[in-house]
Order: C-alpha cells, then sequence, then structure tokens
C-alpha cells in the first residue's frame, strides 16, 4: 500500500508524566519504552501505529477502571 503524504508532521503523545507502571507503560502516554525511545525515528506511518496503539491501551485501561468499579457498589444492598 502506497504511503499517504503527511502535510504535518505527527506529534508526540508525551503528557510530561513520564512514569512507568508495572508492564513498562508510560502512565502518561502510555508508550512502551521502546516506543519512547525511538519515536524520533519512527517514520510517519509507524508513529500513527503507536498512537493508535496507545488509544487502545487507553480503552482497556478505561474498561478495567469500570469493571474495577462495578465490583464495589456506592451503597450496600438493604436486602
Amino acid at each position: 500500500m502506497a504511503e499517504q503524504l503527511e502535510f504535518f508532521p505527527v506529534p508526540s503523545p508525551c503528557r510530561g508524566i513520564c512514569q512507568s507502571d508495572a508492564r513498562g507503560y508510560c502512565l502518561g502516554c502510555l508508550r512502551s519504552r521502546d516506543e519512547r525511545f525511538n519515536w524520533l525515528r519512527f517514520s510517519d506511518a509507524q508513529k500513527r501505529e503507536v498512537l493508535r496503539l496507545c488509544q487502545q491501551r487507553r480503552q482497556r485501561l478505561q474498561r478495567q477502571s469500570k469493571s474495577d468499579d462495578s465490583r464495589d457498589p456506592q451503597q450496600p444492598e438493604l436486602f
């Protein structure tokens, strides 16, 4: 597939938090260590793929936090 021409560079998703979780993903942008260190070497297509992966990771974390919230009811049942 031919690569689409881009007029603007793909911006870094860095949020300036720069701390890793237990799995090695940044708590701010959810990139892996390799993805962070090689960002400037990646082509625009590779950068867009990293952004897609980060979005998937964020959605997975949101789903996990929602399921954790549903386990702990806000008010105990009376009956």
